[in-house]
């Protein structure tokens, strides 16, 4: 009898369960009274790139400024800053052979090292500087690159 009531007590509360997940999914639908707008989020949320975001002059995907490494954010604050930097090679005209970012004269674009823990190289991520205000990231050693936006 106890193994009875038992098993219908977890029934119920599975059905329960089930009932209150679906009412929740319901309350998040776009449009439901009640359900989150962009307004409602914390900024550093609303100031985030959304997935497959382009970079309309560039064609690059888009990476927010608090989406980056603290140390890309610190680089960036150094560039704007005009220094100091933590390498030599901070500030080189970068060749762009890799052709990923969009074309122009030798001498527009500029990289600048981001720092990572643990390596005492300059490791794979940097910054790229184009004029006026154009930044981009790359973690992977120019193979691929992402447009900061502010």
């Amino acid at each position: 009898m106890i193994r009875i009531s038992l098993w219908r007590n977890l029934r119920i509360v599975r059905a329960v369960l089930l009932v209150l997940s679906l009412s929740a999914l319901q309350a998040c639908q776009p449009g439901h009274e009640g359900s989150a707008t962009s307004a409602d989020l914390p900024a550093a949320v609303q100031n985030q790139s959304k997935p497959g975001q382009l970079d309309p002059a560039s064609g690059l995907p888009v990476i927010a400024l608090n989406e980056l490494p603290l140390e890309a954010r610190d680089t960036l604050r150094a560039i704007k800053q005009g220094g100091p930097f933590a390498f030599d090679r901070d500030g080189v005209v970068f060749g762009n052979r890799e052709r990923v970012l969009p074309n122009h004269p030798r001498g527009y674009y500029h990289e600048y090292t981001v720092t990572t823990p643990g390596v005492r190289t300059r490791g794979a991520r940097r910054i790229i500087t184009g004029a006026p205000v154009e930044y981009y990231y790359t973690a992977d050693h120019y193979q691929s690159f992402k447009s900061i936006r502010e």
